[in-house]
């Protein structure tokens, strides 16, 4: 990867297909995002396609030069391709570095996410709770508090020498979310539903509900992404451009293969 290809700093978001249908009728891209904070790479929650997004295009991204693979929880729109990123990170085991982190549930239950075959290819694997934190490279990866879903699923906070980016995956809303992020550069925000949802399936934020959300955690920039099927048929370009006008902030929809420089937002940009 060159550095000429990407801004010094930068997320690639691979695709923002939310949920199921989704993700099974490809109405967008899946896959997970690459972030590259202080020279340091990590990929959070690779779902399906994510070795081919990284390989694609003209700007490819070479998995081994990854320092880590992260996942929120075990879902397959988040998990599917976690096995095989950490074998291209590895360099199909000849190159054993990195870490790898996931949540209890996705470690260590009867139907384990991760293959055993390969955790003795990295140096650590981290084992993600309520309040975990740790170093990879230069970047404090964090999980502030455990989320309102199905599965044990935990959101991130990436913290560099100039830059804070909140991520916010899948999740029913409850009182508490907005304070964990707080005080986030940047909000990666995962909104799957048009309008608020409540069933024993339904475990994620929607469009309206999350302008409270945003507002207090006061982010110079928030990325919506993990759309929904009634989401897409709106037209989430248009969705966040209302958003932004009624809440006077900057929020923008996400489209698979968007890179964003966090150089700006370090800049105050």
């Amino acid at each position: 990867m060159s550095q000429n290809q990407f801004p010094a700093n930068f997320i690639k978001i691979f695709g923002t297909a939310g949920a199921r249908v989704a993700q099974c009728k490809q109405l967008r891209a899946s896959g997970g995002a690459w972030l590259r904070l202080d020279d340091t790479n990590l990929l959070f929650d690779p779902g399906p396609g994510t070795l081919v997004h990284c390989w694609a295009g003209d700007k490819p991204l070479n998995p081994g030069l990854l320092d880590g693979v992260i996942l929120s929880h075990r879902h397959l729109d988040h998990s599917n391709d976690f096995n095989v990123m950490v074998e291209a990170m590895v360099e199909g085991g000849f190159k054993p570095h990195g870490i790898a982190a996931a949540p209890s549930d996705a470690l260590n239950s009867p139907e384990p996410i991760f293959f055993h075959y390969l955790r003795p290819v990295v140096d650590h694997i981290y084992v993600l709770e309520e309040g975990t934190s740790f170093q990879v490279g230069q970047v404090k990866v964090s999980t502030p508090v455990r989320h309102y879903h199905p599965v044990e699923t935990y959101g991130f906070l990436f913290s560099g020498r100039r830059v804070n980016i909140a991520v916010i995956t899948d999740t029913r809303y409850f009182p508490q979310l907005g304070e964990a992020y707080k005080g986030a550069d940047l909000l990666i925000l995962n909104v799957t539903f048009l309008h608020t949802f409540h069933s024993s399936k339904a475990f994620h934020l929607s469009i309206d509900e999350i302008g409270p959300l945003i507002e207090e955690i006061n982010p110079q920039l928030t990325v919506l992404t993990h759309f929904g099927a009634r989401i897409l048929e709106k037209n989430p370009t248009l969705l966040a451009r209302d958003m932004s006008r009624r809440l006077n902030r900057k929020i923008i929809a996400a489209y698979d293969g968007m890179i964003l420089n966090l150089d700006d937002l370090s800049a105050g940009g």
